[in-house]
């Protein structure tokens, strides 16, 4: 949800504005020192921002456009590298190992341009299993 504070030429004061598809919610901000000003609280309720959240600011056409933004971070998950136990991440790597020397030797399917051709190759796959299957049988 996007609010835009609109500058008009007349008074020069901020006003706010909320995108063509919301409800009209104006009021006067004055721009303190450096730049800063004070949302009203009905203003940060209504676009769902509280003390501390980040809000990305643009400007487009003229407006200044305020974007709630969330930020995650990182140090708070686990990494790959102890979201796992020592014999777990041997397994894995093995498994890896195990995949990487299949693609070595060619042992991958091909890349399909359409789903059309991915279903063709599995019905020609499934046909010489077939054939093959019935000349296992006959010996």
């Amino acid at each position: 949800m996007d609010y835009v504070l609109c500058f008009p030429h007349e008074t020069g004061f901020p006003t706010s504005c909320p995108s063509i598809h919301q409800n009209i919610m104006t009021t006067l901000v004055k721009i303190q020192r450096k730049g800063q000003m004070t949302l009203p609280s009905r203003l940060r309720s209504a676009i769902g921002i509280a003390d501390g959240d980040l809000v990305e600011a643009t400007v487009q056409r003229g407006k200044i456009v305020l974007t709630p933004k969330v930020v995650i971070d990182r140090s708070k998950f686990p990494n790959a590298g102890s979201e796992y136990t020592p014999v777990q991440r041997r397994a894995i790597d093995a498994q890896l190992a195990d995949s990487l020397e299949d693609v070595k030797k060619g042992r991958v399917s091909p890349a399909f341009e359409t789903v059309a051709a991915f279903a063709a190759s599995l019905k020609a796959d499934a046909k010489k299993l077939k054939a093959k299957t019935k000349r296992s049988a006959h010996r």
